[in-house]
């Protein structure tokens, strides 16, 4: 009788040994996943630009930043955000961790910040409670130009006050931001009502549309009893042109409902804010109430695919997650798409100081000294460009010539022996001997006179 053989198989732990030693080519392989994105150095002078404003306006007008987790338990966004939308229907990323509980990476924050506010007694304070937030969120959707799977926002939110003011002081902050980094929008308004006269909108809505359901794509058909106010909202083509003759919900709101509209109106209209009233939005999420609104780019487009941010009032959000009632609004921007616009637009926008001078050494005792002298500068604002690591003073003097600074300080062993360094002027070559110990208030002065001559405004004296 033959013998058996029984092929020998790799354990776990060996396979990932093994993994790990394959050679290091393999490594060449790895890529970014879809949707994702890194953001290199040369394009974050434009995210500092837009952290630096959000700051600065939430600072300006009483918003304290909050940041709140990226992981928060699923059942948060099928509460608020909505268990038909298509959000959570399709686009969360949502996972088991290892302790067996349900967890979703945030695909917006909104709800993040009502939960906050409950579980941190922020109702017991005086009300509103303002607050902002910037970073990152997760949908797993069909990547595109300024949409990717992860994603980064800035908000703004307002806790605790139903009156209408409120809603234009957001509408008004939207408008002061896109105005101060050069960018034009325009603003679109609704107003969507409360669940009582969105109730009968609803029935005369779904009337319409299904007079029309053979023009409509397959995820309004559904739409028709799962979450009818989406169907204003299709970007499909067939669809968006059933909206356009749809009910408007202005018609149908309730006169507490009209009132507050009109009352954010007027507000509007006394802060000269420019607005397009618009009855077929009705933003993507189940939580809004009243009023909602977006930010378009002002260069002819129409569609609300091209929105750079929105946002509205949401007053059955808390309650809905377990708190009090209790009136809110807010808005949200999308960054990657503001990035894009002011790109596009070729607005100005504040750049990196670059160095101003260059240090160079040769020798290992001017390497230590130029180190000291590196800090030296540092302390008095000068920002100075090296590369230590290189022997070759020809390779430093070619960097920073490609830095295109002003100055260069160069120490070598005869300069450590007489206790001095030389300046060159990068422009015209020219070196001069300068005292070590005096060679910052030098550059101080050099920089000083070279800055005047740069700037046309001055006269050269």
């Amino acid at each position: 009788m033959p013998k058996k053989t029984f092929k020998k198989t790799k354990s776990n732990q060996q396979a990932a040994k093994d993994e790990l030693e394959e050679p290091r080519n393999k490594a060449a392989q790895l890529h970014l996943l879809k949707g994702m994105k890194d953001i290199l150095p040369d394009d974050q002078d434009y995210w500092n630009f837009i952290y630096d404003k959000v700051r600065e306006l939430g600072h300006d007008y009483g918003y304290g930043q909050i940041a709140t987790p990226i992981l928060e338990p699923t059942n948060l966004f099928i509460r608020t955000v909505g268990k038909e939308t298509d959000i959570v229907e399709k686009e969360v990323y949502s996972f088991i961790d290892k302790g067996e509980e349900d967890v979703t990476l945030r695909p917006e924050n909104t709800a993040s910040v009502a939960r906050a506010y409950i579980e941190h007694g922020f109702v017991a304070k005086s009300q509103p409670v303002k607050l902002f937030y910037y970073g990152p969120f997760f949908r797993y959707n069909r990547p595109q130009s300024g949409r990717y799977r992860q994603f980064f926002q800035f908000g703004y939110e307002a806790l605790g006050e139903d009156h209408p003011v409120i809603d234009a002081q957001l509408i008004a902050l939207a408008h002061k931001f896109f105005q101060e980094i050069g960018l034009k929008v325009s603003l679109q308004v609704n107003s969507i009502g409360c669940p009582a006269c969105r109730e009968n909108y609803l029935q005369v809505l779904v009337n319409y549309f299904r007079s029309k359901r053979k023009n409509l794509c397959d995820d309004c058909k559904r739409r028709l009893t799962k979450n009818p106010l989406r169907l204003l909202d299709c970007k499909e083509a067939g669809c968006a042109e059933v909206a356009q003759d749809a009910p408007q919900i202005v018609d149908y709101l309730c006169e507490e409902c009209r009132d507050h509209f009109v009352r954010v109106l007027e507000y509007l209209d006394s802060m000269e804010i420019t607005y397009n009233l618009n009855p077929q939005l009705v933003r993507g999420l189940d939580y809004y109430t009243r009023t909602t609104f977006e930010i378009w780019p002002d260069s002819g487009e129409t569609a609300s695919q091209s929105s750079l941010g929105g946002g509205g009032r949401y007053d059955n959000l808390i309650e809905l997650i377990g708190g009090r009632p209790t009136p809110a609004a807010g808005f949200a921007c999308g960054i990657e798409r503001i990035i894009i616009q002011l790109k596009e637009k070729a607005i100005d926008i504040p750049r990196t100081k670059k160095p101003e001078i260059f240090i160079a050494q040769l020798g290992v005792t001017a390497r230590k000294e130029c180190i000291k002298l590196f800090e030296q500068f540092r302390k008095e604002g000068i920002k100075a460009g090296e590369d230590f690591a290189k022997d070759s003073i020809k390779d430093q003097l070619s960097r920073a010539s490609r830095l295109g600074v002003k100055l260069a300080i160069i120490l070598g062993q005869k300069e450590i022996l007489d206790g001095t360094v030389l300046i060159r002027d990068m422009e015209n070559g020219i070196q001069e001997v300068v005292d070590i110990n005096k060679v910052v208030q030098e550059v101080q002065k050099r920089l000083a006179k070279l800055n005047e001559i740069d700037s046309p405004d001055q006269p050269i004296s």
